[in-house]
């Protein structure tokens, strides 16, 4: 059990935004799955790119699991991905729950001001005009998200190798091995048919 959450751990802390330390350095791909193999997969990248990547006995695979925004609860550590409305609004597309906290705060998402990550805190669950809301508070800070109807909520957990398939969607963190072929450290997978990774 212990080495199941040391897994996802480890893997959160990429996606969350820490730097990873490293002799290479990392490229983060996401797309979808094209094949996949004993060996690896072939990804088709949202930048239009196909990118082939080694899967090792060293990479960390994390599930983006399904659940409902009822199960979201105060207390709950999250990472939103929002549409920055000119308003200011904030529109969440992408709301995941981490099994702890890692990296709050409140930034631009891929250095794009229309588009924001907010990792923190859930304080307050609201039902108003505008929809579902969620009242998220990191030191220094607070932001209200609406959660779109249509936003992919997800919980991480231990992902396996068999969830490598054609069609799922994954984001990953990958570096040039000693032969210069890229090689995942981590990967975040969700079943085929839903929402790409943000």
């Amino acid at each position: 059990m212990k080495t199941a959450i040391s897994a996802v751990l480890s893997c959160i802390a990429f996606f969350a935004g820490v730097a990873i330390a490293a002799d290479a350095q990392p490229e983060r791909i996401r797309g979808t799955i094209s094949a996949a193999s004993a060996n690896g997969i072939a990804v088709k990248a949202n930048d239009g790119r196909n990118v082939d990547v080694q899967v090792g006995d060293k990479t960390t695979i994390v599930f983006a699991q399904p659940i409902a925004l009822t199960e979201i609860k105060s207390g709950d550590f999250l990472g939103v991905t929002s549409m920055k409305g000119k308003d200011g609004t904030l529109t969440a597309y992408d709301v995941r729950r981490f099994p702890k906290p890692s990296n709050p705060g409140h930034r631009p998402f891929d250095g794009r001001e229309d588009q924001t990550m907010t990792n923190a805190a859930v304080s307050a669950t609201v039902s108003s005009a505008r929809g579902a809301e969620l009242v998220l508070t990191y030191e220094g800070g607070s932001q209200t998200v609406v959660v779109s109807d249509k936003a992919s909520i997800t919980t991480l957990v231990p992902g396996e190798r068999s969830q490598l398939v054609a069609g799922a969607p994954v984001s990953l963190l990958a570096a040039p091995d000693a032969n210069g072929r890229l090689e995942a450290r981590s990967i975040e997978v969700r079943k085929p048919g839903v929402n790409p990774v943000q």
